[in-house]
């Protein structure tokens, strides 16, 4: 999607929105105007959706949730339902728990579905709420491996051909300042791109310990972060946001990356089989170099952000332009992670729903070529990322034993 298209589509959404608000009553609308939203997935990210998704606009109110941990469930029930007060309508009948919550959260008559599992359960999740009619806000990333990219794919070419909404995550394609200043550097105000960097060095994150009644399966589906099924490794679960800006900027994907990576701090069992650290040249049309960086180690500096080099100039890509004619944006900045809901319910209601899809897909194997990159040690082009046959999932979902898997030796573990 170019920041062209991403701009008229914000304009449109946005005054979609403004005019909605305008409209006696809308507040209170019943029927066709109000938007039923399910949520799959009940964990921090879930809730924080559902919340920020009734918040963004009048008429939306949250009617059925499931997850696979009953307590998840009633924790989120408990701050949904305080927070939301009678926009929270969510039954105990409503309310689904195990391996098939996420059937029976599309199955009852919602109008849209919040995906927030742990990533890798998005690419089945996706399907199976876009076979049944439903349009959908999913979080980042959307899937961990290449064939659950290639279903995604799938999903967004037919959520087009059903007229159905698919927004993701990536909440800086929703931010005022960003889309400006891709708009300007697409008008050509740095010239063209001759290089970009993007960063997320941050300490460590959450760990989740390990009691006597877990199993395998739980303690890695509540520890989900560390083991590359289900996250696809940091590069992938949070450095997707910096990556996504360098190919939006760029308005394509590279086509070749080539990535140093691994674990030197973070070793112990808590942390699964993710590394702490990678650095990856990715290089787009053109020979283009864009270098990311990303880190979760304690006690090292701290950097989220990207930076796009022109040949007549260099930018932030989110708030200023250094060039000829210096610019700097001065706009109100609401919260964008209310914003792309916001996006979102005004594209539904406006008869042109907004679809993601592809964009996010692409971006998602981008991230996923990174670390294919660094976990081989071999140059991964984004035919070979693509067309990889590895298949992350586990053969069965079922609570009881699943080992951790090595942890990836460069130069030694193999591209499949």
């Amino acid at each position: 999607m170019d920041a062209s298209l991403s701009r008229r589509q914000f304009i449109a959404s946005s005054s979609a929105a403004t005019a909605s608000l305008l409209l006696p009553g809308f507040a209170n609308a019943q029927g066709s105007d109000t938007i039923r939203v399910g949520v799959v997935g009940c964990g921090g990210r879930g809730t924080g959706a559902a919340n920020d998704c009734v918040s963004s606009s009048p008429g939306v109110v949250i009617t059925a949730m499931g997850d696979l941990f009953p307590d998840r469930l009633k924790g989120s029930r408990d701050q949904l339902k305080s927070a939301l007060k009678d926009k929270y309508q969510v039954t105990d009948d409503r309310a689904f728990t195990g391996w098939d919550a996420y059937k029976k959260v599309i199955a009852t008559d919602c109008d849209l579905v919040i995906l927030a599992t742990p990533p890798g359960f998005r690419p089945v999740h996706l399907k199976a709420a876009i076979e049944a009619n439903k349009h959908v806000f999913m979080e980042k990333p959307v899937a961990t491996d290449a064939p659950g990219v290639r279903s995604v794919l799938e999903s967004s070419k037919n959520a087009m051909r059903k007229k159905l909404a698919i927004v993701c995550g990536t909440q800086r394609r929703h931010d005022p300042g960003y889309i400006e200043t891709i708009r300007r550097i697409h008008d050509g105000q740095i010239g063209f791109i001759t290089s970009m960097n993007c960063y997320w060095n941050q300490g460590s994150l959450w760990s989740v310990p390990r009691t006597p009644e877990m199993t395998d399966m739980e303690w890695q589906l509540r520890n989900w972060l560390y083991f590359t099924w289900l996250s696809g490794d940091h590069i992938v679960e949070q450095h997707i946001h910096n990556i996504d800006v360098c190919n939006w900027a760029f308005n394509g994907h590279p086509t070749k990356a080539i990535s140093l990576g691994g674990r030197q701090v973070r070793i112990q069992p808590a942390y699964g089989q993710a590394f702490d650290h990678f650095a990856t040249e990715y290089e787009y049309d053109g020979g283009v170099k864009m270098v990311s960086m990303c880190r979760q180690q304690d006690g090292t500096a701290s950097n989220v952000s990207e930076h796009i080099v022109g040949s007549k100039g260099r930018s932030d890509a989110n708030s200023w332009i250094q060039a000829a004619k210096e610019w700097k944006f001065e706009g109100q900045r609401p919260n964008p992670y209310v914003l792309e809901h916001r996006d979102l319910i005004a594209s539904i209601r406006a008869g042109s729903p907004l679809n993601e899809g592809k964009r996010i897909a692409e971006t998602t194997l981008t991230a996923i070529m990174g670390r294919m990159a660094a976990y081989t040690g071999k140059e991964i082009t984004w035919q070979m990322a693509m067309n990889s046959q590895e298949n992350l999932m586990p053969e069965r979902l079922e609570f009881g034993p699943i080992p951790t898997p090595a942890v990836a030796m460069p130069g030694k573990t193999p591209f499949k």
